[in-house]
C-alpha cells in the first residue's frame, strides 16, 4: 500500500502513475452498489484508502474529475433516445448553449460531422434525452426544435444496450481489437415503475459528491437527508440495483476539452454506425459490444436518412488513425462471424457538452413553469 505526503501539492494529472491507477479502477469498474465505493477503488488499485480520497479530492476540485456519481441506466427510469437535429449552421452554436444551459433533461450534446457527404450527415447536432415518466419524449422534442430552430430531428430510441461504461485511461494503451472471450449481453430497455421510497433513495444516490464527501461514510449523510437510517438506505439500495436500475460508482473525466493542466483526455470520439439485416441486430450487438475500446453501444433503429442502420457505438482515443484501426477491426469481425454489413460510417464529434439528465417528475413540473408551459401539455397520450 503506498501513502501520501501532504508537504507539497499533490499531482492532478492522469498522467500521474498513481493517478492513473486511481482512474483505471474508478471511471467504470465498481458496477451496481457500493457501500464503502472508494474502500473498494483502493483494494482494486492496490492503494492505501488515504492515497486515493487524497487524490480523488484533489483532482475533483481542480476539475481534472469533471463529477464523481452513482451513474443509473436511466433508460430504464425515464423514456430516452439519441437526437439527431438538423438546422441552419447559423444555428448551431445557440442550438449548442440552448441544450446545454436551459434544458435539464439534455444530457450529451455533441456536434458531430461526418468526414464526407453521406446518409444523414446534414443532421449536425446530436444530444441525448431523457424525459420523466409520464411525459412526452415527443412533445418535449417538438418543444425543443421550435426553440432552437431546427429543421428536422429525428428520435432514435434504443432497443438494447450491449456497452456502457468509461474507463478513458484504461483504454489508452489497449491493442487494436483488443475483444472479451464472451460475447456482449444486451440489456432490455423497459422503464420500469418504483415505489416513493425507491424514488427518494434514487434521488440522494445519484446526486454528485462534493469534494469533502469524498471519503469512507458518506452514504450516511444522504441517508439521513431523505430520513433513513443507514440499514434502510443500503436495503433500497441493493433493491435497485437487483431491479438492474443502477449502473456504476464513477469518477468521470472530461473528454475532449482541455483540463487545467493543458492536458486533453481524448482527442477525438467517434459514434459508429452499422447496418446490419434485420433480424441479426442482437447478435451483431453482442459481437461488437465485445470490443474494449467501447464505451457505449447500443441497437437503434435510424430509418433510412441514415441507411437503415440499427447499430450504433462510441469510442473516444487521442489518435483518428487508431480510431479507424479499431472500427475496421469490429467491421472485419462482423465479417468473419458471417454478420454482412449492409453500410457503416462514422460521425466525429467536435464540441460537446456531457451532464446528467435530469429524471424526476416533479422537476420537469417545476420546469415547465419556469418555462411558462402548461405541464399537462406535455404528458404523454396528450395532444
Amino acid at each position: 500500500m503506498n501513502s501520501i505526503d501532504l508537504s507539497e501539492p499533490l499531482p492532478i494529472s492522469t498522467e500521474d502513475p498513481i493517478n492513473a491507477r486511481i482512474l483505471s479502477v474508478s471511471e467504470d469498474k465498481l458496477a451496481g452498489f457500493q457501500e464503502e465505493p472508494f474502500r473498494e477503488i483502493a483494494r482494486l488499485s492496490g492503494l492505501s484508502i488515504e492515497t486515493v480520497t487524497a487524490r480523488i479530492r484533489a483532482m475533483l476540485e481542480h476539475g481534472t474529475i469533471r463529477r464523481v456519481r452513482q451513474t443509473l441506466l436511466a433508460n430504464d427510469l425515464a423514456p430516452g433516445a439519441l437526437i439527431a437535429w438538423e438546422l441552419p449552421e447559423e444555428k448551431l452554436g445557440a442550438a449548442f448553449d440552448f441544450l446545454v444551459v436551459e434544458d435539464p433533461f439534455s444530457g450529451h450534446v455533441v456536434v458531430r460531422s461526418t468526414d464526407s457527404a453521406s446518409a444523414g450527415s446534414s443532421f449536425r447536432l446530436w444530444s441525448t434525452l431523457k424525459v420523466p415518466q409520464g411525459f412526452s419524449l415527443e412533445a418535449h422534442c417538438r418543444y425543443l426544435a421550435s426553440e432552437i430552430g431546427a429543421v428536422r430531428h429525428r428520435i432514435l430510441r434504443a432497443k438494447g444496450i450491449f456497452t456502457l461504461g468509461v474507463g478513458h485511461v484504461r483504454r489508452r494503451t489497449l491493442e487494436i481489437g483488443a475483444i472479451s472471450p464472451e460475447r456482449a449481453r444486451m440489456h432490455a430497455v423497459e422503464v420500469r415503475a418504483l415505489s416513493q421510497e425507491q424514488w427518494k433513495v434514487l434521488e440522494a444516490l445519484k446526486d454528485e459528491l462534493r469534494p469533502e464527501e469524498v471519503g469512507l461514510g458518506f452514504w450516511a449523510a444522504r441517508a439521513r437527508s431523505v430520513g433513513l437510517s443507514l440499514p434502510d438506505f443500503v436495503r433500497v439500495a441493493k433493491e435497485l440495483e437487483r431491479m438492474g436500475i443502477l449502473g456504476r460508482f464513477s469518477t468521470f473525466l472530461e473528454h475532449v476539452k482541455p483540463l487545467s493542466t493543458g492536458e486533453r483526455v481524448t482527442r477525438f470520439n467517434g459514434l459508429f454506425h452499422w447496418a446490419v439485416p434485420r433480424g441479426r441486430e442482437r447478435e451483431a450487438g453482442e459481437e461488437i459490444g465485445r470490443f474494449e475500446i467501447l464505451t457505449h453501444c447500443y441497437w437503434r433503429e435510424a430509418g433510412p436518412e441514415f441507411g437503415n442502420v440499427n447499430l450504433m457505438a462510441v469510442a473516444h482515443g487521442r489518435e483518428k488513425e487508431r480510431l479507424l484501426l479499431q472500427k475496421a477491426a469490429m467491421d472485419d469481425h462482423l465479417r468473419r462471424m458471417g454478420i454482412p454489413v449492409l453500410y457503416s460510417n462514422i460521425f466525429w464529434g467536435g464540441r460537446s457538452e456531457i451532464k446528467p439528465s435530469e429524471i424526476l417528475p416533479e422537476a420537469y413540473r417545476k420546469w415547465c413553469r419556469t418555462r411558462g408551459i402548461d405541464w399537462e401539455t406535455m404528458r404523454a397520450g396528450s395532444s
